[in-house]
């Protein structure tokens, strides 16, 4: 599990592209310190394992499905990528929950000043933004933002000058294409406000989950 705060930016030295999907050799320093073989690291927000490192750098394998459903397929040689490793048991938890499981890419349609703030609007496929609300939280590239405010082919997020300073949201452009990860908790309540009164996956109880309830404890 992960927490949308970036520890730092990465570089891609290679990447090697096969019929299997890909490996992506990456420079980095900070989260160099305590990782070791089969650690996840979350590379643009996608849960990565860690298949071989050294030399100031580590190695992570992505496979065909990643490849498709994420921004990978854009990155170079020389490119910087959003690096997080997996979230300690006792650290603090400063982002919202982020599994490294991308719901899919949008794409930044629209940048705008606003005081020390840079508002992007990101449009995406209604699939995903059917789980976007304002206020709520979405991670985008692996960075945990706040949703300014949602239309019915868009949402917005506010890039701060600290997340401008330590992100790659900073030098985004009008068209770049962002990784995309939904909160958990709102794929969750769907699905058990989804099923059967009476009904569970197994048939072994009855789910008490209503939406009244779900209302009653402003969790809709």
């Amino acid at each position: 599990m992960f927490t949308g705060l970036v520890e730092e930016l990465a570089q891609v030295r290679h990447i090697h592209l096969s019929a299997q999907g890909a490996e992506i050799e990456l420079s980095a320093r900070t989260i160099l310190e305590d990782m070791q073989l089969g650690d996840s690291i979350a590379v643009n927000g996608i849960c990565l394992t860690v298949v071989r490192m050294g030399d100031g750098a580590f190695v992570v394998e992505a496979v065909p499905e990643t490849m498709r459903r994420t921004n990978l397929h854009t990155l170079r040689a020389g490119d910087t990528v959003h690096v997080e490793r997996a979230m300690a048991a006792n650290g603090r938890f400063g982002g919202h929950i982020v599994s490294g499981h991308i719901d899919g890419t949008g794409r930044i349609s629209q940048i705008r000043p606003e005081g020390m703030a840079r508002v992007l609007t990101i449009s995406c496929d209604q699939e995903i933004l059917r789980y976007v609300v304002e206020k709520g939280s979405i991670c985008v590239d692996g960075v945990s933002l706040t949703v300014m405010g949602v239309t019915s082919t868009a949402f917005e997020v506010s890039i701060i000058p600290h997340t401008r300073g330590v992100t790659r949201l900073g030098h985004a452009r009008v068209g770049d294409e962002v990784n995309l990860e939904c909160d958990i908790i709102a794929k969750y309540v769907e699905r058990l406000l989804q099923m059967p009164a009476g009904s569970s996956e197994s048939g072994a109880r009855k789910s008490t989950v209503t939406l009244d309830l779900l209302q009653q404890h402003g969790f809709a």
